[in-house]
């Protein structure tokens, strides 16, 4: 099922649930309304009743009920057209008027209640209209008048609702009760009209509700179906689309999340393509490293087979195949090396061991070096500097940074310098070189990237893997190197290496 459909139904179902409850609770709350103005309305009626035609007469066997027949026949009369009747009980089953009339039982519970003073109200009653026996009936009371006679349902069983108001005489005695009731089918009737009309609102609301449903999932779906086709796009290569969003609720939080993903995804495949043209060039420069030193050698090996190398020519050829060697491994060496750390393959194994000492023997291993280039070193290092690291690494990322200041300095100065901070020891190597651009500055730590070009075929830093490792490096001691350059001024590398704990 569609996602529309199914947003839809659940929208559908929702607005049903509500019309449904209610509609249930205005039509139970619109049949009690009927009922209690019913009651109340017949209520009315017997007080009239009470008040027109029932008076209590003083005989000798006391106070005693005398009825105003003719105006019981004209409320009876006018009752009928009302679809209403009444009948005057004087005890639970004696009837004083009507002889004929509708006949309720009443229960002694019933009847303690009356005597109590309370009204009944019964929701549906049964009575009978019966025909009485004439001889049993009293000279005044022999004759049914033509009202009656033309009441509905004569002789037959009826279901009534009906209200039962006790009356009492001056001692507080119970010596009547007006029982007025009318028909339930007729006030059922009256329901059905106003529940009919109901179910039209219903079918009415629901077709309402179909449309609204429609409209709300609709714009649901409409936005989700934007983020759909940007997905597919994004799935085709095009990295730089962008999905409009006023963050009102959680698709638009979805369609800011897809826009940084977009933007995410287009950065990492220009990096990726980036990287790619590295590489390449990292291949093609290695391949031209490795060709010159490999085509060396091998034009010496066959010099040394065939003996066309003099004699006291051949320390000094094995001596060139060895430097030639040792470039190979070395290329070799630094592409594993990054590997290694870029994985996490390899564990520190950190010590305590003094960093001027080691200092000293780097500057001591780089001084040829750095003569070849017209460069000095001045070194301004405390007499002992104790730092916290894995020594082995600890020189590597020295080494290659002033082997970095060393080949990109000419009739320059390399200052060295070091001290402790808080927690910390700071190494700074600055050089006097030809400096770096912001652009430079930012992919120097990248990997087969050269800030110069010109200098490949250096003897150092020829894969661009130098600094790569330096940074690596660095994370693992989880401590800090920071650069500043400036083109044609110099640069200055700073090494921070956390104390322990």
């Amino acid at each position: 099922m569609k996602l529309i459909y199914q947003q839809m139904l659940a929208f559908f179902v929702v607005i049903i649930t509500l019309l449904v409850i209610l509609g249930a609770s205005f039509f139970h709350l619109m049949r009690e309304n009927v009922y209690q103005s019913t009651w109340q309305q017949m209520e009315t009626y017997a007080y009239s009743l009470k008040s027109t035609s029932l008076k209590l007469v003083n005989t000798s066997n006391g106070e005693q009920i005398a009825l105003n027949v003719s105006n019981l026949e004209i409320s009876e009369l006018l009752l009928q057209n009302q679809k209403v009747h009444f009948t005057i009980y004087t005890g639970r089953d004696k009837v004083l008027y009507p002889l004929d009339g509708f006949q309720s039982v009443i229960s002694k519970t019933d009847w303690q209640k009356l005597q109590a003073g309370q009204i009944l109200r019964r929701r549906k009653d049964i009575g009978d209209r019966k025909k009485v026996n004439q001889k049993q009936l009293s000279t005044s009371q022999n004759k049914l008048s033509s009202a009656q006679k033309q009441l509905p349902n004569w002789g037959k069983q009826v279901i009534t609702t009906d209200v039962f108001v006790p009356c009492f005489n001056s001692q507080g005695k119970l010596v009547a009760v007006i029982s007025v009731g009318a028909m339930v089918s007729n006030i059922e009737s009256s329901i059905k009209e106003i529940q009919k009309s109901l179910i039209y609102a219903l079918l009415v609301s629901a077709l309402l509700g179909i449309l609204i449903s429609y409209i709300l999932a609709h714009y649901s779906t409409k936005r989700i179906s934007r983020l759909r086709k940007a997905s597919h796009q994004i799935a085709g290569g095009n990295f730089d689309v962008q999905i409009e969003n006023n963050g009102r609720d959680e698709l638009d939080y979805l369609a800011a999340d897809f826009n940084k993903m977009a933007s995410s995804l287009k950065e990492s495949q220009e990096e990726i393509k980036r990287q790619e043209e590295r590489r390449r060039q990292f291949m093609a420069d290695a391949a031209h490293e490795m060709r010159t030193p490999l085509t060396t050698i091998n034009g010496l090996l066959e010099g040394l087979a065939y003996d066309a190398i003099p004699e006291e020519s051949k320390g000094q050829s094995i001596e060139l195949m060895r430097n030639e060697t040792k470039r190979l491994i070395r290329l070799v060496n630094e592409n594993l090396d990054y590997e290694k750390i870029r994985s996490g393959a390899i564990s520190l194994s950190k010590s305590k061991f003094d960093a001027v000492t080691v200092i000293h023997n780097l500057v001591e291993q780089l001084q040829q070096k750095a003569q070849e280039s017209n460069d000095r070193f001045e070194l301004a290092l405390p007499k002992q500097l104790e730092v916290y690291a894995d020594y082995d690494r600890f020189v590597q990322i020295l080494f290659n940074v002033m082997q970095n200041a060393v080949q990109f300095t000419d009739d320059g100065v390399i200052n060295i310098s070091a001290e402790r901070g808080f927690n910390e020891v700071i190494i700074r190597i600055t050089d006097t070189g030809i400096g770096m651009s912001q652009e430079q500055l930012r992919n120097i730590w990248e990997r087969y990237y050269k800030a110069d070009p010109s200098r490949n075929n250096t003897k150092y830093g020829e894969s661009g893997l130098g600094l790569a490792i330096v940074h690596q490096l660095m994370q693992l001691h989880q401590g800090k190197i920071e650069v500043t350059s400036q083109e044609g001024k110099g640069t200055t590398f700073s090494l921070t290496f956390p104390s322990p704990k």
